[in-house]
C-alpha cells in the first residue's frame, strides 16, 4: 500500500506531519492550525494588528536540531509532495519567508551551536540558528567580531543574514554578508549535503557556489552551518556628526567623505523629514541641530587624525562638525537602528534601492516631483557609504478607505522611483532580497535572458521545485 492509499482523506502536510512523527519522533513537529498561523509571515508580510483574521490555518513547522533531521524532513517532503520553506527569525523585510497553509516550513531556531571560534584563522563556525548579535558578544573575549550588521543584528539569524546577503551600517567599510562567508554547509532538494567553499581565506577550485548560495533566499538549498569570516576589534570608535541646512546640501557633501583619506566604518545619511519622524517618535531634538544630518562611525589606529581629516573636508563643504562623546554616541546608534517609527495614520511602502554613491543626490533631488505627480510623502535614511537608500513612501489614510489596501497612486509612486534608481545604474534591492513583495520589480532590472538563466541553476538543483517557491526569481 502506498502513502497515497493510506492518506487519501487528509492534506499531504498533515500526512507528511504523520510520517515524520512516525520515522523521525525526535523531531518536534506542529501540525498545520490555528497555532502556526506566524509562521505564514515574516516581517514585512504580516498583517497590521486591525486587519487581522482570526482562525487563520498556519503551515505545519518542524523544528530540527540537527543537519541529519533537516535532510530526513526534506526527502519526506519530497516524498508527499509538500514544498518547503525554511525559516530563521522571520524578520525578513521582503517576503521571503511567507508560507501557506500547505507547506511545509523548517525553523532554524534550535540550530544554534557556534560549532568552533579560530583566532589564529580568523574564523568562527556556526548554525544557522545563531543570532547575530549574540554571535559578537561571544566573539568579543577573543577580541574578534563579526562585520555584517543588518538594523535587526539582535534578533535576526545568521541563516537569514546568509539568505537574503544581509547589509547594515558597517557595509560601507566591511561589505555584506557575502564578503564574510568562506563556506557552507547546505541541504539539497534530493536530501544530501554538500560543502562549498572552504576554510581559507583564498580559494578558488570550481564555480563558486558559496556566493551562489549566499542571497538565494532559500530556493536552492537550506544553509545548515556556515564558516564565517571575523575580523580583529577596533582599537578605538569614535562618532562624528555633520549637520547641513539641507536635504540638498548634506546629500552633496556626502561626496566630500569619499573624496577625503577617511574610510569610515559607517557612513549614514538622514534627510529633513527622516529627522522629523525621528523626533517625533523618540522624543529628541535632532532638527534643531539641521535639515539633514551624516553620522559617521571611524575606527581602527589614528582615530584623532581621521577625526580631524574627517572634520576638515566636511566643514570646507558647509557642515557643522561635532565628534560626539562616548555617551551622545551610544544613543545616536540607537536612533539610527530603532528611532524612526513607522507612520500609524498612512498607508506606507518602504523600498531598498541602492544607486552609486555619486547618484545618491540626485535620488533625493527626484522625490519633490514625486511627491507632486503622485500626492505622496517620500522621505529615506540611506547607507549613504555604500548607495543604499530605505526610502519610506506614505500616503495620507482618509475617512472610509481600508488601511489594508494599498492605493494604486501609493504603488505607482514606489514603481517610479525604483526605475529612477534604475537608471542612475542602480538595483532595487540592496540588502532586504526580492521574496514575494518585489518579484515584479526585479523583473525591471534583469533581462528575460538573465531570468531564464537563474531559472534553469533552479532547476538542475531543484528539479521538484521543492524549496521556496515563487519567491526571488
Amino acid at each position: 500500500m502506498t502513502s497515497a492509499d493510506t492518506t487519501a482523506t487528509i492534506s499531504p502536510a498533515d500526512a507528511l506531519m504523520r510520517a515524520v512523527a512516525n520515522r523521525h519522533p525526535q523531531i518536534d513537529v506542529r501540525p498545520a492550525s490555528t497555532d502556526t498561523a506566524a509562521y505564514q509571515y515574516d516581517y514585512a508580510t504580516a498583517p497590521r494588528p486591525d486587519s487581522v483574521v482570526d482562525g487563520l490555518r498556519g503551515p505545519a513547522v518542524a523544528f530540527p536540531t540537527t543537519a541529519d533531521d533537516v535532510q530526513s524532513l526534506v526527502r519526506l517532503a519530497a516524498e508527499y509532495g509538500v514544498t518547503v520553506v525554511a525559516r530563521g527569525a522571520g524578520t525578513g523585510l521582503a517576503g521571503g519567508a511567507s508560507a501557506t497553509g500547505e507547506q511545509l516550513v523548517i525553523s532554524t531556531d534550535r540550530l544554534d551551536r557556534i560549532v568552533e571560534v579560530s583566532p589564529l584563522d580568523e574564523v568562527a563556525i556556526v548554525e544557522p540558528g545563531v543570532i547575530n548579535g549574540d554571535l559578537n558578544a561571544h566573539l568579543r573575549e577573543f577580541g574578534l567580531f563579526y562585520a555584517p550588521d543588518p538594523a535587526s543584528f539582535e534578533i535576526s539569524t545568521i541563516g537569514g543574514n546568509i539568505a537574503t546577503n544581509a547589509g547594515g551600517l558597517r557595509c560601507a567599510k566591511y561589505g555584506v554578508t557575502r564578503e564574510s562567508v568562506l563556506a557552507l554547509d547546505v541541504v539539497l532538494a534530493d536530501g544530501s549535503l554538500i560543502s562549498v567553499g572552504h576554510r581559507s581565506i583564498k580559494g578558488v577550485t570550481g564555480l563558486d557556489l558559496t556566493s551562489l548560495f549566499v542571497g538565494s533566499e532559500g530556493v536552492l538549498g537550506i544553509v545548515v552551518r556556515a564558516t564565517l569570516r571575523l575580523r580583529p576589534l577596533p582599537v578605538a570608535r569614535r562618532t562624528v556628526t555633520a549637520f547641513f541646512d539641507s536635504t540638498a546640501s548634506g546629500a552633496e557633501g556626502l561626496g566630500a567623505i569619499t573624496l577625503s583619506p577617511v574610510r569610515p566604518a559607517i557612513i549614514e545619511f538622514f534627510d529633513k523629514v527622516s529627522l522629523e519622524g525621528i523626533d517625533a517618535h523618540s522624543g529628541t531634538r535632532l532638527r534643531e541641530r539641521g535639515e539633514s544630518l551624516i553620522l559617521i562611525e571611524l575606527d581602527g589606529y589614528g582615530i584623532d587624525e581621521q577625526a580631524a581629516d574627517l572634520e576638515d573636508a566636511l566643514t570646507r563643504v558647509g557642515a557643522r562638525v561635532t565628534v560626539e562623546s562616548d555617551e551622545d554616541s551610544v544613543a545616536l546608534w540607537e536612533l539610527r537602528r530603532h528611532g524612526r517609527g513607522l507612520p500609524g495614520s498612512r498607508r506606507f511602502i518602504g523600498e531598498d534601492i541602492a544607486v552609486p554613491k555619486s547618484a545618491l543626490p540626485a535620488v533625493y533631488r527626484s522625490f519633490a516631483a514625486l511627491e507632486a505627480r503622485f500626492g505622496v510623502e517620500i522621505s529615506a535614511v540611506s547607507h549613504a557609504g555604500d548607495g543604499n537608500l530605505h526610502p519610506l513612501i506614505t500616503q495620507e489614510i482618509r475617512q472610509g478607505d481600508d488601511p489594508a489596501v494599498i492605493p494604486e497612486s501609493l504603488a505607482e509612486a514606489a514603481t517610479e522611483l525604483v526605475r529612477i534608481a534604475l537608471a542612475l545604474g542602480g538595483t532595487v534591492s540592496g540588502e532586504h532580497g526580492i521574496g514575494t513583495l518585489k518579484r515584479e520589480w526585479a523583473a525591471l532590472e534583469l533581462s528575460q535572458r538573465s531570468i531564464e538563466a537563474q531559472r534553469a541553476i533552479k532547476a538542475a538543483v531543484d528539479p521538484q521545485h521543492l524549496f521556496n517557491p515563487g519567491k526571488a526569481i
